[in-house]
């Protein structure tokens, strides 16, 4: 504490009559009595009407952000500021006889009242990291991760004031020494400097934030981002285990995040139904006048009709199926799925709508949807898929298509009893 002021004070004091350099032992016990006393009457004061009363304002206001404040009693660390403060201005005052006593206590009070300044930072902190967890700040910026750095660089900080004050040495003479010791650091918070070097490039970059989902293989990850630490990234995986993955990892190693399918609005399904060649066909008239009564071929059906009839005009042998344009069950088909996801209510209409076929395979002719549900939430995404590729096998054979399947035990059990009886 600064000396004049406490020679301001000693003054005040014998002024006002009161010896402020006792030497008999009874007296001095009740000034530092009295010291106790006023420490405990401005911790009170502080506390009872500062506090109380700013708690009184917080809770009536209508912004959140005090609120968390409150919650992590930032303000009544602030006031044990106060019987410390006290304290170390007036017990030196009082023991100024006593030297060795003096300086100790002194230097211990001065220690302490630096150790409560850095917890009240701390508080302070932690709300602002819960502020920004509150307002999603999170997920665009590292917040907890600078709170950490600077959690960590205040801790130093403070270590070495507490060391000045109690060798009674300038600061600057340990913060020169922390040059010697810098190889030493980079060694032991090696993690730590790599760690905060990634969360900026991960923030820069808006590589992964609070509630993404990350999929790395490598750590065997996928699932949700809880927490992004200084050094770790916290991922709850879907079947509720947790994997900590290293914060530089995501800058030097390759995974994927699902924000963007998030935040589109749309999840995409692409998978295929494979297609017996056996049973692919022209279709016949009966099959035509039959498939002409399905409501999402009314309007394609007599315009790919017409479109035939014109390009066969000119068509000698029409009645080979190999001269001109014939309708196929596999196009009609294709076309059918087309409408038919085009107007259900759980397709996303501004992204890709496609039924394409590919290449065929030792597995058949793949049809494969190539589309977007309108609900993200997995159970849902999984229902709607589900429902559609029900329906899809189910309507296979009203077009004379068969889904291919490789043969099973039972089926070379039916040829073989076939083959026995013949």
């Amino acid at each position: 504490m600064n000396t004049e002021v406490r020679i301001e004070i000693a003054a005040w004091l014998t002024r006002l009559g009161i010896n402020s350099q006792p030497t008999d032992g009874l007296a001095t016990s009740i000034l530092i009595c009295s010291c106790l006393l006023i420490a405990g009457i401005g911790y009170y004061i502080a506390h009872r009407f500062v506090v109380h009363g700013l708690n009184v304002i917080i809770r009536r206001s209508s912004v959140t952000w005090d609120d968390i404040f409150m919650r992590f009693n930032v303000l009544e660390r602030l006031a044990l500021l106060v019987p410390i403060a006290i304290l170390d201005l007036l017990i030196p005052i009082v023991l100024t006889s006593h030297d060795l006593a003096s300086m100790i206590i002194d230097r211990l009070l001065s220690s302490l009242l630096v150790f409560f300044i850095l917890r009240a930072i701390y508080g302070a902190l932690n709300a602002a990291d819960e502020i920004a967890d509150v307002n999603h700040i999170n997920r665009r910026l590292p917040v907890k991760s600078f709170v950490q750095l600077t959690k960590l660089f205040l801790f130093f900080i403070g270590l070495i004031v507490v060391f000045a004050i109690l060798a009674d040495r300038s600061p600057i003479y340990f913060f020169s020494g922390l040059g010697v010791a810098t190889g030493l650091v980079m060694l032991v918070f090696r993690d730590t400097i790599l760690g905060f070097v990634a969360g900026i490039q991960l923030a820069a970059n808006r590589m992964v934030s609070k509630g993404d989902w990350i999929q790395m293989d490598k750590y065997a990850a996928d699932g949700a981002v809880e927490d992004v630490t200084l050094t770790t990234v916290k991922v709850r995986n879907w079947d509720n285990t947790i994997t900590m993955i290293p914060a530089y990892a995501l800058v030097s190693d390759a995974f994927k995040n699902w924000r963007g399918m998030s935040e589109s609005g749309g999840r995409r399904i692409k998978r295929s139904v494979n297609i017996d060649v056996n049973s692919i066909q022209f279709l016949t008239d009966e099959e035509r006048i039959r498939l002409g009564k399905v409501n999402y071929l009314k309007e394609y059906l007599p315009q790919i009709f017409n479109e035939i009839n014109a390009a066969n005009a000119n068509v000698s042998d029409i009645d080979m199926k190999v001269n001109g344009r014939h309708l196929t069950n596999i196009g009609t088909f294709r076309a059918y799925l087309q409408e038919y996801l085009r107007r259900h209510d759980k397709i996303h209409k501004d992204m890709t709508l496609m039924v394409r076929q590919l290449a065929p395979t030792t597995e058949g002719l793949p049809i494969e949807l190539y589309i977007f549900t309108n609900d993200i939430r997995w159970t849902y995404y999984e229902a709607i898929q589900a429902d559609i590729f029900d329906h899809i096998f189910a309507v296979l054979p009203e077009f004379g298509l068969r889904a291919f399947q490789i043969p099973t035990g039972n089926d070379i059990r039916s040829i073989k009893q076939g083959a026995e009886q013949h």
